[in-house]
């Protein structure tokens, strides 16, 4: 069974936390590539919260929300697992991230930096393009924007 979640790092229980940060291992390092610090501070932060989806209890989509210096939410982070892919299990997160940032700020916009091959997948969920694309550890990528209320 699918279920949906939503915690800040304090609050998920570690051997769920292990699972979603080793989701995104699989997702980012292994699968794409791209050695980069996943582990960057931000989840910490305060007022992130991570999401993510588990079926039977097995973490199989994540993503994170966060609010820039600027005050604009981001959310980042969004990675889901190759046997859960084509099933709407990311999109159905995708909406709680979005539908969570306009909960806590109606009038916020929310960013995210899209791998450039998906920006018509964000773009489902309100985001527009809103800058040059730019290298991110050798994946092509498009600073994203949905503005706020």
């Amino acid at each position: 069974m699918l279920t949906y979640h939503r915690a800040t790092v304090a609050q998920i229980d570690p051997t769920t936390l292990y699972a979603i940060l080793r989701l995104r291992v699989e997702v980012f390092v292994v699968e794409q590539g791209a050695a980069y610090p996943d582990l960057d501070g931000r989840d910490v932060e305060d007022g992130a919260e991570l999401l993510w989806a588990a079926d039977d209890g097995v973490v199989v989509a994540t993503l994170r929300v966060l609010r820039d210096p600027d005050g604009a939410l981001r959310i980042g982070r969004v990675a889901t697992a190759a046997a859960a892919r084509v099933r709407g299990v990311a999109s159905e997160l995708m909406r709680r991230g979005v539908e969570r940032c306009t909960a806590r700020d109606p009038a916020a916009s929310v960013r995210l930096d899209a791998q450039e091959h998906l920006a018509g997948w964000y773009g489902r969920f309100g985001f527009v393009v809103d800058g040059p694309g730019f290298d991110e550890d050798g994946i092509p990528h498009v600073p994203m924007t949905r503005p706020g209320a």
